[in-house]
């Protein structure tokens, strides 16, 4: 059962990338009218480019995780098995 979650794995990473590009413009025209600027324009600040990065990033790991995991409960609920471990493993 696990095979058949990585064709749903992948179309809901794809998913989760193109909502959080969205949020990620979104929450970033809170901070300044311009597009967030990307490392190497010259005409920006320092404090920009970090800044840009850092929601960019919460964005996107914070919606992976969710997209991830009501696809897995998505699946769970169809399917009878969840897709990945259970309890995390022992060391």
């Amino acid at each position: 059962m696990k095979l058949l979650y990585k064709p749903f794995a992948l179309v809901f990473g794809i998913l989760g990338g193109f909502v959080a590009k969205k949020l990620s413009a979104w929450l970033w025209s809170f901070v300044d009218r311009e597009d967030p600027p990307t490392p190497n324009l010259r005409q920006t600040t320092w404090a920009k480019v970090l800044a840009a990065a850092a929601i960019e990033g919460l964005i996107f790991r914070v919606t992976r995780a969710a997209v991830d995991r009501a696809g897995a409960r998505g699946f769970e609920r169809l399917t009878g098995t969840w897709p990945g471990p259970r309890e995390p493993e022992a060391e």
